[in-house]
């Protein structure tokens, strides 16, 4: 142990280690052959070294956040009174089965710092997709091919929630990581599927176009998706926050968002959009568009009239968030300065809102012409 850090471990000087460019282990001065490995991630485990047929060997005790010191020091000292024989034919750890850790640890320390609609999306590929495939695997079973073979064939129906996925299963490993039960993420390395880039809006044309539709459709007793659609388009909110809005939410001339995306936001309304508002009929819901059959939940994500509007409208290539990309582009051809369409759209910074502020052909084609004429104005002048 010459030449290896030392100190008397205490749980207040284990929790006082910090991470280091590169993974180090700090050893027990009372215990000797015990220490605490820390990694650059931050995560701290327990682990020993153990001499048996002439050899020595680390072994991994399991994550700091699981055991105390005491408890450390007593396992190690349970350990090392077994026989010999039993050192060398006894598997040194059993790592955790991946639902176990899942529900156990990971839940613990990840999953419930999570927004409540963030857990219910994840709580959904976990059950779906994650689980099902993984789950009876001890976490060191899992390993890259089988990841690869996973995510190749999630990604032959869906590949937009095949990345979802592998980006959880690779946080999730990452915690094992951390945790000590595992050396390398299995999910590592696997590239995302790539996905198309959308410069789609609608423009003034268009816009009109889908109104006229969405009237029409009122009147056949569609109301109260066409005023969803409508409201997404004229706040520029995200399909989730305007179908779970709540009538404690709704604050006269704002919104007043309490589960946005990035956290809490404050959504102005403008005129149209109010009247939309308005006119909901309020009832014993909590809920501003409430479900048809279960006034107690809000209504369902698909919105079938969409499908319909935008075929009658001549629209199919767009998307329902591409309503909330239109919002931000008018805005911007409207003068309004990037910066504030990012806090309407409630981004966390400007380089996000950039990629909605897009601007149509006949804009530029304008302003090409603006100034060729304000050239030309110059180069002709006496």
């Amino acid at each position: 142990m010459a030449g290896k850090e030392r100190r008397r471990l205490t749980d207040t000087a284990i929790a006082r280690l910090r991470p280091r460019e590169r993974e180090y282990t700090v050893w027990d001065r009372s215990v000797p052959g015990l220490g605490v490995r820390v990694r650059p991630t931050g995560g701290k485990s327990w682990v020993m070294l153990e001499h048996a047929g002439g050899t020595s060997k680390r072994i991994s005790l399991g994550p700091v956040s699981t055991m105390t010191v005491e408890e450390a020091r007593r396992q190690c000292h349970e350990r090392r009174a077994r026989p010999e024989t039993e050192k060398l034919t006894c598997p040194a750890r059993v790592e955790p089965l991946f639902r176990d850790f899942v529900e156990g640890p990971w839940k613990e320390a990840c999953f419930e710092r999570y927004k409540p609609s963030t857990r219910r999306s994840m709580g959904i590929v976990l059950a779906k997709r994650v689980v099902p495939t993984f789950g009876s695997k001890p976490l060191d079973r899992i390993g890259r091919a089988d990841v690869a073979r996973w995510f190749e064939a999630y990604s032959r129906t869906s590949p937009g929630g095949a990345n979802r996925a592998l980006d959880m299963l690779r946080q999730i490993m990452n915690f094992a990581i951390a945790c000590g039960h595992i050396q390398t993420n299995p999910a590592r390395g696997i590239a995302r599927n790539p996905r198309p880039r959308f410069n789609r809006f609608l423009s003034r044309e268009e816009v009109e176009r889908l109104h006229r539709v969405l009237d029409g459709q009122t009147r056949k007793g569609d109301r109260q998706q066409a005023d969803i659609i409508r409201l997404l388009l004229l706040t520029g909110c995200r399909r989730g926050e305007i179908l779970g809005l709540r009538w404690s939410e709704v604050d006269d001339d704002r919104l007043m968002l309490a589960d946005g995306k990035t956290g809490p936001r404050t959504v102005p309304l403008n005129t149209l959009a109010r009247r939309i508002l308005e006119r909901q009929p309020k009832g014993e819901s909590a809920f501003v568009f409430p479900s048809l059959r279960d006034p107690a939940r809000p209504r369902w994500p698909e919105l079938p009239l969409w499908y319909r509007a935008r075929r009658e409208a001549g629209i199919e290539d767009v998307r329902l968030h591409d309503l909330r990309h239109t919002h931000a582009s008018h805005a911007v051809m409207n003068g309004v300065p990037v910066p504030v369409v990012s806090r309407l759209l409630g981004h966390s910074n400007t380089r996000m809102t950039l990629r909605y502020a897009h601007l149509g052909d006949r804009d530029i084609e304008q302003a090409a012409e603006r100034i060729g004429r304000s050239i030309s104005a110059i180069t002709m002048s006496p």
